[in-house]
């Protein structure tokens, strides 16, 4: 199993986004979920901020994918459905599937796409998530319409989903779409998390791959309790998943490739691990979102530590949580 060509060992170190730590912003406690694109010759990410109550979803913007500047909040509470209307966690929008190619978006139906997930509670993922979809004709991407309904729940799913739908991936590919994600079996005691695949041809009328889960834990492993937040991209007629996995211990990266982006095999060892102790991703090395930028890949991921008086976000009292990145070229020791 070749993945030398995917692989981005060299980590930045530091955190490019933290959360703002000011009472009342919506990324009050710390950023997550970070999802990195190219729109209008710029750099974005969209990224999930947490204040305590529950999740909204934001821009920031970069000339150079290290130093980024928050842009906007574009998905906020209150502005939804019911079902969406305390929690909204965006994860992906409709781009470019090629990993060598530029990660612009793309249209369908002369509109832009945003898949999301939302927690029908406050609180920190309380309560099985649903994932809705919203789309935009504005070109600076801040004004989103949401569907008044979700488009996948996890009543209608199998044992493996019922505790509830998770992180998004939404790619395109010969006039089908298809929408990873992962889901827990149950909102009690410890759950287990795995990714599994349902197809549309319309983006709104969804049917879930019979032998899901397409990505499977594995017992006693690195990746034995969680298989999760899947980022697909294409090479050639291979298609690469980079995914995080966690032992209840440990959260680090990992990757798996396929022909025919149903059936899967996984490296058998991550290809991210978290840090040394007192390193910016100590704790969790996860959530990846992989470009690739004159002829350089970057893997952004979510990192944790334990908290240190000075750090300007505290997430639940133990831990500071920011998006950072790793790469496929040694430039960090002297990138300003």
């Amino acid at each position: 199993m070749n993945i030398q060509s995917y692989l981005t060992p060299y980590k930045y170190g530091k955190p490019v986004l933290s959360g703002s730590g000011i009472k009342g912003n919506f990324d009050y406690r710390a950023v997550d979920c970070p999802f990195v694109f190219q729109h209008k010759n710029k750099f974005y990410m969209m990224y999930v901020g947490f204040d305590g109550e529950g999740y909204q979803t934001a821009l920031a913007i970069s000339k150079d994918l290290l130093n980024w500047e928050h842009l906007a909040v574009i998905l906020r509470r209150n502005e939804g459905s019911a079902w969406d209307s305390k929690n909204v966690a965006g994860t992906w929008m409709l781009k470019e599937n090629r990993i060598d190619a530029p990660p612009t978006l793309k249209k369908w139906d002369n509109k832009y796409w945003l898949v999301y997930h939302a927690y029908p509670e406050f609180g920190y993922e309380e309560g099985s998530a649903k994932i809705g979809l919203a789309w935009t004709e504005d070109e600076n991407l801040l004004e989103w319409h949401r569907l008044e309904d979700p488009i996948l729940i996890p009543e209608n799913g199998d044992d493996w989903e019922k505790g509830g739908l998770y992180k998004e991936c939404l790619i395109e590919h010969e006039g089908t779409f298809y929408l990873f994600y992962n889901a827990k079996n149950t909102n009690t005691g410890r759950w287990i998390e795995q990714t599994g695949v349902a197809t549309s041809t319309n983006l709104k009328d969804w049917i879930r791959y019979e032998n899901n889960p397409v990505l499977k834990v594995s017992p006693d492993r690195w990746d034995a309790g969680f298989v999760s937040d899947p980022c697909v991209l294409q090479d050639g007629e291979q298609w690469i998943m980079y995914f995080f996995g966690y032992n209840y211990k440990k959260a680090q990266e990992g990757i798996a490739l396929s022909k025919n982006l149903f059936n899967w095999e996984k490296y058998p060892e991550p290809i991210i691990t978290v840090g040394n102790e007192g390193e910016i991703d100590s704790i969790f090395a996860h959530k990846p979102s992989v470009i690739m930028h004159n002829g350089v890949l970057y893997h952004f991921y979510c990192s944790s530590r334990a908290y240190r008086n000075g750090d300007p976000t505290i997430n639940w009292g133990t831990e500071y949580r920011t998006i950072t990145v790793a790469a496929s070229k040694d430039f960090f020791s002297y990138a300003e």
